[in-house]
């Protein structure tokens, strides 16, 4: 049974066809059909109805996507495949269309890509999301944006940032001065989510106030973390029972997302990352969600990605 769907534009035409028609050829795959591109004009034949109808809700959900104005990449296709596969194709618009909250300016802050927006919507139905992937795919900016809209919304009272202290063979012991002075440059990192949605001055009130708590690792032992939304970054450099004693803080009312890069392990040699045993240990695990952001998900400089390749290549 052949289905004909009709562009009126070429370059909509184009963009949805892909480079080397690599998105219909994903599609191809996905469904058993084959699909055909002649102009402005798509067609999917197959064997199996439920299969070129499947196909062809990808192809018009695509479009419509490009028709916001978005540039869809491959990744963008494969998860649309997977929602046509699931029964939930009629929502892939909603991941384009959802801003993740304003900046302190008023403008506003989307996910840049499909894995990054599949991120996000992952943060809103879990309690607690492990994003794992390598520098610059956003997994700490974004998880920090959410924390603060879900603070500003009252979905929760705190938000607590923290991360190992191991990192580039350095030990906040060895370091100078108070707390605050040891532990603001290390967690640097962390601050510019806040500062970019609830402004420089508005952050350090919270921090004065206790309404966001910036610490070290360490400081979590012996807690429980009610109401708060709770982010660990850098967790490819806790150990087992640093891993363990993290997650096992989750208070009712919370959130928790756990960050990390498994390529970057600082660990002594001989010890286990613990962010590496957990993905394995809680895969299954229902009402949490592990989400891997890739070279796709990287919004820095374009050579960053190409960096990327090139090293995980060796690994």
């Amino acid at each position: 049974m052949p289905g004909i769907i009709q562009i009126n534009d070429i370059n909509e035409a184009q963009a949805l066809i892909g480079n080397n028609d690599e998105h219909l050829k994903s599609i191809e795959e996905g469904f058993d059909v084959i699909i055909h591109a002649r102009g402005q004009e798509i067609a999917v034949k197959g064997e199996q109805v439920e299969h070129v109808e499947k196909a062809e809700s990808v192809l018009i959900n695509l479009l419509k996507v490009i028709q916001q104005g978005v540039t869809i990449s491959i990744k963008d296709v494969e998860a649309a495949v997977k929602m046509a596969q699931n029964g939930t194709i009629q929502y892939l618009l909603d991941l384009y269309e959802d801003e993740i909250t304003k900046d302190a300016f008023g403008k506003t802050i989307r996910a840049k890509t499909m894995g990054q927006r599949l991120y996000v919507n992952a943060m809103h139905h879990n309690d607690l999301v492990f994003g794992v992937g390598p520098a610059g795919t956003g997994k700490t900016f974004l998880a920090v944006v959410y924390a603060a809209k879900q603070l500003r919304k009252g979905s929760v009272k705190r938000i607590v940032l923290t991360r190992p202290a191991v990192e580039a063979g350095e030990s906040l012991g060895f370091l100078p001065g108070d707390l605050k002075e040891k532990v603001d440059p290390y967690l640097r990192p962390l601050y510019d989510g806040l500062n970019t949605v609830l402004g420089r001055e508005q952050t350090a009130r919270f921090i004065e106030r206790g309404i966001i708590e910036v610490a070290p690792l360490a400081y979590m032992r012996g807690r429980t973390l009610d109401d708060a939304f709770v982010i660990l970054d850098e967790a490819q450099n806790t150990t087992h029972a640093q891993m363990k004693m993290f997650l096992t803080r989750l208070g009712f009312g919370s959130k928790m997302v756990v960050t990390g890069d498994k390529t970057q392990v600082d660990l002594p040699k001989g010890v286990k990352s613990g962010l590496k045993e957990a993905i394995k240990k809680l895969e299954n695990v229902k009402g949490l969600s592990i989400h891997h952001l890739d070279q796709t998900d990287v919004v820095r400089h374009p050579l960053v990605s190409k960096i990327i390749d090139r090293y995980e290549g060796d690994e």
